[in-house]
């Protein structure tokens, strides 16, 4: 088995999406109500409310998330904050290291996701995420 995207729905998908390029991720649109931004490792989908309608009406709630968090790589996280720091309107932690050797921020997207950006920084933490 490999886990392959996670998939974020909304009532909002163009803002949202939006949101996601400014991260520094490209969206491919399948349709109006349906994109994917991929990294080399892991795919975002973002689908609209209607599409969720099509699994089972109610079986998602936009805007509802409050336990995951969507966590992305980026190779200096104090430089994407100073880029980002404008836009983000809910940051819930500037630029901290964690004892388990990142420096992270969290902050929440336009639907309320938590998001991480995190770069790796103790030796053990490099080791951890060194790329192939």
């Amino acid at each position: 088995m490999d886990f392959v995207s996670v998939r974020i729905i909304t009532d909002d998908i163009k803002r949202l999406v939006q949101f996601y390029e400014n991260l520094g991720l490209k969206a491919v649109w399948y349709t109006d109500d349906f994109a994917e931004l991929s990294s080399a490792t892991c795919t975002l989908a973002i689908g609209s409310k209607r599409t969720m309608d099509l699994f089972g009406a109610g079986a998602a709630t936009p805007a509802a998330n409050r336990s995951v968090i969507l966590e992305f790589r980026v190779d200096d996280v104090d430089d994407a904050y100073r880029k980002l720091e404008s836009q983000l309107t809910d940051v819930v932690q500037q630029p901290t290291t964690q004892p388990w050797g990142n420096r992270s921020l969290l902050f929440r997207d336009p639907d309320g996701n938590l998001v991480n950006l995190f770069t790796p920084v103790s030796p053990e933490a490099i080791r951890k995420y060194a790329k192939a």
